[in-house]
């Protein structure tokens, strides 16, 4: 975007200043400058420091390849209580520590997903739920609800707005202050969800029981785009308060390639954003020389590609939280908002 002209007054006689003159020379400078830095982040720099408005907590942990980890977690532990809405079963409210996890396989002791929610709305005689767990798709799947078909879930957390999701009703942690939503949809809508689902366990099985990306991808204004193929997954138990160790979730990605020495990175604790007011959550704030400024930053997505983008891959799960089952893709990606 280039400056206007500055046209002279009607009837060019007034003429400005040249003190005036280089005055509007050093605002249109620094405009541009700002606007510079907007688009491509701020160089990185050492361990402290304003990002994105606010200053870092404290150093948590580094590493001899650059890469840190800011702030400690906090309780996390869901505490309030809960509201779901049923299609046209209805709404219920429940005590958040009176639901158990039937995924002790994923979820510590205090923590659970959407779907444990049902399960505690039907042991309590609330609904009439039919289920079982899939293997070939890793998940519990809703026979019959009511005697009805084919549900699926609207969730977000505090601050967010309903989205579609491909995202497993039993891998989506709970957190206070969330909206959720259980509705039925279409059955074909739905198969293409288990589609997407089987073909994640098949590439896992394939793989030894390894989690190995096909194409993980870094888009930044400073790097550019970085493609990775093939990348095994490892587990960095970042959230080891609500998963068990050896779960892996999409910020492990991240993770691997700073241990691998690919990249460098900066992970951010928040208690809050805007207005957002419960968080609590890591964030990828820095990759290489591109670091989290104002309104711009890194987002990301996973899955199959059939649902890439906002069809289904891109929700917002914070990266730290989303468990990933051998996704076809994972991409990271900078955008101004």
């Amino acid at each position: 975007m280039g400056a206007k002209d500055i046209k002279k007054p009607i009837g060019g006689k007034e003429k400005m200043s040249k003190t005036i003159k280089i005055f509007i020379i050093i605002i249109i400078v620094l405009a541009i400058s700002c606007l510079t830095i907007a688009c491509k982040g701020t160089a990185r720099s050492g361990e402290g420091g304003q990002v994105m408005g606010r200053e870092r907590p404290p150093l948590l942990q580094s590493d001899d390849k650059g890469n840190k980890i800011f702030g400690e977690i906090s309780d996390t532990v869901p505490q309030q209580e809960g509201h779901i809405m049923i299609g046209n079963v209805g709404d219920f409210k429940f005590d958040a520590d009176k639901i158990k996890t039937v995924r002790d396989d994923i979820f510590n002791e205090g923590f659970f997903s959407i779907f444990d929610i049902m399960v505690y709305l039907d042991d309590e005689g609330k609904i009439e739920m039919e289920y079982h767990f899939d293997e070939s798709m890793n998940t519990y799947i809703i026979d019959s609800l009511n005697g009805m078909r084919n549900w699926w879930h609207i969730s977000y957390y505090d601050g967010g707005w309903p989205e579609l999701n491909v995202f497993r009703m039993d891998h989506y942690p709970y957190k206070d202050k969330m909206y959720i939503s259980v509705s039925e949809t279409g059955e074909s809508q739905l198969e293409s969800y288990y589609k997407a689902f089987r073909e994640e366990v098949e590439r896992r099985e394939k793989n030894g029981g390894k989690i190995i990306i096909p194409e993980l991808r870094i888009s930044t204004p400073g790097s550019g785009f970085l493609l990775f193929e093939n990348v095994e997954i490892k587990s960095h138990n970042l959230r080891n308060d609500i998963f068990k160790e050896g779960n892996i979730t999409a910020i492990d990605a991240i993770m691997t390639l700073g241990d691998e020495g690919e990249i460098i990175y900066d992970l951010n604790w928040y208690e809050s954003i805007g207005t957002a007011g419960l968080v609590k959550d890591y964030f990828v704030e820095g990759i290489n020389d591109d670091i989290s400024i104002g309104r711009c930053g890194f987002v990301y997505e996973e899955g199959s590609f059939t649902f890439a983008g906002f069809q289904g891959n891109h929700i917002h799960i914070p990266s730290d939280t989303r468990l990933i089952n051998s996704p076809e893709y994972l991409e990271f990606f900078w955008i101004c908002i």
